[in-house]
């Protein structure tokens, strides 16, 4: 039970405490722990998406999400419903944790009443002009990554692992668009707080949770920010604020097709 941005997130809010870890697989036991985490299940939310570009001019996206868990398996369906240029159009992902299995992930675009699948060539691009990659929006596989422990490192106060993941081929690190990342873990929630990702284009992308909420005993992060900086100057900024969070709705296995896809809200 994991979520795409999820698939997508995670986050912190204790006192500070002091880390130790002993063995030599200590990073990938650490992040077995973050992808097994409880993050709910059958969720519901609205999301705000806030664009900022390098003058500082704002535009907003308004969404519907709906995420069930299908086994290992995490289905997600989003539908934009603002501004009226993107109104309708859908995104669904299969989020697999198989290894050597790519997600399947397909955008429907209604004013061409068309659906594409996101090829494995293109999971790196930027999903609906955000700084969050298609690649972004679905989780990890753990063992596309090498694992390393850096250290510690406070993020607001409290203290986190500080984590090194290193894609294990050319294929992943093609995926993805990151030829290294570093992420931030909380040793009490087991979510990463913090990341940030070394493009192969020489740029860097910084994520930060920076809202965090307890919804029905589910850990979740509600405000994610993400920045793309070029040198020392941020060209990209994208805020994403997510609402009526809602668990164990219910939620019908033929939400999730290319038919509803298509068929929009």
């Amino acid at each position: 039970m994991r979520l795409i941005l999820n698939s997508i997130v995670g986050f912190v809010l204790l006192l500070f405490i002091p880390l130790a870890v002993d063995a030599d697989n200590s990073a990938l036991d650490i992040m077995t722990r973050v992808e097994t985490r409880d993050d709910g299940d059958n969720r519901t939310d609205n999301i705000t998406m806030t664009l900022i570009d390098k003058n500082g001019h704002e535009r907003q996206r308004l969404m519907q999400s709906y995420r069930k868990d299908e086994g290992s398996t995490v289905w997600q369906l989003i539908f934009f419903l603002e501004p009226a240029n993107v109104r309708n159009t859908g995104f669904l992902t299969y989020d697999y944790q198989e290894p050597d299995r790519d997600n399947d992930q397909w955008i429907y675009l209604p004013e061409l009443y068309k659906t594409k699948r996101i090829a494995s060539s293109d999971k790196s691009q930027p999903f609906m002009g955000s700084d969050f990659s298609y690649a972004d929006m679905n989780r990890r596989v753990l063992n596309e990554w090498n694992f390393k422990l850096l250290g510690e490192k406070e993020v607001r106060g409290d203290a986190t692992w500080l984590i090194e993941a290193v894609p294990v081929s050319s294929d992943v690190e093609k995926r993805y668009g990151y030829s290294k990342s570093v992420l931030f873990v909380h040793p009490e929630l087991d979510m990463v707080v913090r990341a940030v990702h070394w493009l192969t284009n020489g740029k860097l992308k910084y994520l930060d949770i920076s809202r965090l909420q307890e919804i029905d005993g589910v850990w979740t992060a509600t405000e994610l920010d993400m920045r793309t900086v070029e040198g020392k100057e941020t060209i990209h900024r994208t805020i994403m604020n997510f609402s009526n969070v809602r668990y164990n709705q219910g939620l019908d296995d033929n939400l999730f097709t290319q038919r509803r896809l298509e068929k929009g809200l």
